[in-house]
């Protein structure tokens, strides 16, 4: 289990994939893509060393849902397990259980990372040691053979592992406000003292939250399309993920946790 923050060990590494996420996973035009594409299907930009031919011009291109995607690691997992002597180009069934296999475990590294960040906001004994044995349990998932992981339930592994995590969103938020779920779509929040709440699950698409204090908030599961965070002070958020802080907006004056990282089109 990482030692410090998740953000080295949980985050894609395309140097050691075989484009996986170019391939497995489909693209659609309502969901941040310049056209469809079938699962399985390689992307036309895919060139033959597994690397994107557009990838410093994503955005440009219509690409947004290339550029906020992250993995958390399990791409260069996924890639390394299929082996270096052949490759899902060249043998049909390797690719289905590559591809079946890393639809999967990206979702078993996210929670990956959220077990890993809960293990960095607690120094209670009891906490960290149910959360190593969360981790251990659902890396071993993720690190099983290509067909088990295919198989496992996702839902149940996020499930089992929610009031967990919650406990230490509790814990580390003290009295802060409950917008678990909440449609906070296009609200108007510019300036708002919001220290402490949990936003999990909470719908914030085009939120004006410019300004705002949203110093040691819960962000898991919250959807950040668009939002607008110029300004905003996020020190101390967590369980805030790059794909979310990526599909957001913001500025050099927003303020983010170590976990992740301006991106560059702010």
């Amino acid at each position: 289990m990482p030692g410090s923050s998740p953000a080295m060990a949980l985050r894609a590494d395309c140097s050691r994939c075989a484009g996986l996420c170019c391939v497995a996973l489909p693209f659609s035009a309502a969901a941040g893509f310049p056209s469809d594409k079938d699962a399985g299907t390689p992307c036309t930009h895919l060139d033959e060393t597994f690397r994107c031919r557009v990838h410093a011009e994503l955005r440009p291109r219509g690409f947004v849902g290339c550029a906020v995607f992250d993995c958390f690691g399990a791409g260069q997992r996924i890639t390394a397990a299929a082996g270096d002597d052949v490759s899902w180009r060249d043998d049909p069934e390797l690719a289905r259980r590559t591809f079946a296999a890393f639809g999967v475990a990206r979702h078993l590294h996210e929670v990956l990372w959220y077990l890993a960040e809960g293990r960095t906001l607690t120094d209670d004994p009891r906490l960290r040691a149910r959360l190593l044995s969360e981790y251990e349990r659902i890396d071993a998932l993720a690190g099983a053979d290509a067909d088990a992981v295919a198989a496992t339930d996702v839902a149940a592994a996020r499930q089992a592992v929610g009031p967990l995590l919650a406990e230490v969103s509790d814990l580390v938020r003290g009295r802060g406000h409950d917008r678990r779920g909440a449609d906070l779509a296009g609200a108007r929040l510019r300036d708002a003292s919001l220290r402490g709440t949990t936003f999990r699950g909470a719908l914030l698409i085009a939120a004006d939250l410019r300004g705002a204090n949203l110093r040691v908030c819960d962000f898991l599961g919250a959807d950040l399309r668009d939002a607008d965070l110029r300004s905003a002070d996020l020190t101390g958020a967590f369980f805030l993920t790059q794909p979310q802080v990526n599909a957001a907006r913001g500025d050099a004056a927003t303020l983010l946790p170590p976990a992740v990282a301006h991106p560059a089109h702010w």
